[in-house]
């Protein structure tokens, strides 16, 4: 049976609201903490994108569950010797219960210093030097690393956990899950696809931690959720690359127009229904995975968590 927890939205909330979210998802009975890691939001709508690092250390204070980034991208906007020190000092504060989640980025968080937006095979290849890069500094020994894409000097981390950080990697098609299958110390996926966790596992993966999650929008009136999710989410109903390439949230807020409320109900899971919320969870676990994280779309938070914790999560667990 799966581990069920929460994922924190940074692109719609601030930093005391994800704190106080955080602090209801423990009470409520969730088990773990995703948290994603953005510069932008995908649209304005959405308004908000507090640093991810400043936020999980305000986190490690506030509850005593796992905490993942969902996911980090290491490779353009920050530098991944950066970011093993980052997830280092999170896995001490956190005595030990930080993992990393890494993926191949986007446009929208990754060219804002005006580096060049590299295609998918690069930026698969840039990763895995970067978990290379990431892994030596775990070590807490002095690194140096003349790669093809990052240079690292006499670098060391003094302030390490006492096992090194896990990175699981993020993979939506057949190449990043056989990256994820050969580099990764877990997989990270956001559809419950059989087909995908099976070739993670026969593909090296064999028995590490498949972790996933969707998004939902609780709330008494079903028709005011769709429209909640389509105002504030609809990104994520875009077909295709958009997600990867497009470089601005105005670009996003350009597309709206083609997702309507009918692609809202058919896509996410809206209203008050226990055995919808429920089915949608459970897909997940059919599918063999070991955690699964659920997001809440909209201001109905506090009304979402105890809904999930009086009549969801006691179906899920029991």
């Amino acid at each position: 049976m799966p581990e069920y927890g929460y994922f924190l939205s940074c692109e719609e909330h601030g930093p005391a609201e994800l704190v106080e979210q955080a602090r209801m998802a423990e009470q409520a009975g969730f088990q773990a903490l995703w948290i994603s890691d953005h510069y932008h939001p995908w649209n304005d709508a959405q308004g908000q994108s507090p640093f991810v690092w400043s936020v999980i250390g305000a986190l490690s204070e506030a509850v005593s569950l796992p905490i993942e980034t969902a996911v980090t991208c290491p490779t353009v906007r920050t530098h991944p010797a950066v970011v093993a020190q980052a997830a280092a000092t999170c896995a001490v504060m956190t005595g030990g219960r930080f993992r990393l989640g890494v993926g191949t980025g986007e446009a929208l968080n990754e060219h804002i210093l005006g580096d060049a937006w590299p295609p998918a095979h690069i930026r698969m290849e840039m990763l895995e030097e970067a978990i290379t890069v990431m892994r030596k500094l775990f070590t807490g020994e002095e690194v140096s690393h003349r790669g093809t894409h990052y240079t690292v000097e006499n670098a060391r981390l003094y302030t390490v956990p006492e096992e090194p950080v896990p990175i699981d990697v993020s993979g939506f098609g057949p190449k990043a899950t056989s990256l994820a299958a050969r580099v990764g110390d877990g997989y990270i996926t956001m559809m419950p696809e059989e087909p995908m966790v099976e070739q993670f596992r026969k593909g090296g993966g064999g028995t590490k931690l498949v972790s996933g999650g969707t998004k939902v929008c609780y709330g008494t009136d079903r028709d005011e959720a769709v429209r909640t999710v389509r105002r504030l989410w609809a990104n994520e109903l875009l077909p295709g690359e958009m997600g990867q390439v497009l470089p601005t949230p105005r670009h996003f807020e350009q597309l709206e127009p083609l997702v309507t409320e009918d692609m809202v109900r058919d896509g996410r899971v809206c209203g008050d229904d226990v055995d919808e919320h429920v089915g949608a969870l459970n897909a997940f676990a059919e599918a063999g995975f070991d955690r699964v994280y659920v997001n809440q779309i909209g201001p109905e938070q506090r009304a979402f968590f105890d809904f999930y914790r009086t009549k969801v999560l006691p179906q899920l667990q029991g």
